[in-house]
């Protein structure tokens, strides 16, 4: 499995039928998983002041970027970015 880097752009689709390019912003690994804090790219060239949505995925076992599906794994991983963005302030 590569590596996910910060600054990557990847392709995702949705429902197979629209496709959208994301740029990772951050990683953590949890649990033996890598998770990857993405937003869209356009969303992200826009120079506004409006919040971007950021959604996190985990990188599956070929290196894929995929949902996270329980509740409970979304609940952890939201409490791991939200403590290094809180990390981040701080330093």
């Amino acid at each position: 499995m590569e590596k996910i880097e910060v600054g990557e752009i990847f392709t995702i689709s949705e429902d197979e039928e629209q496709e959208h390019e994301v740029e990772v912003l951050a990683t953590t690994a949890m649990d033996g998983t890598v998770y990857a804090a993405v937003s869209f790219v356009e969303d992200l060239q826009q120079e506004n002041d409006e919040e971007i949505d950021v959604f996190f995925l985990k990188v599956d076992q070929e290196g894929d970027l995929a949902a996270i599906e329980s509740d409970e794994e979304f609940e952890k991983v939201t409490a791991a970015f939200e403590e290094m963005l809180v990390d981040e302030e701080i330093n």
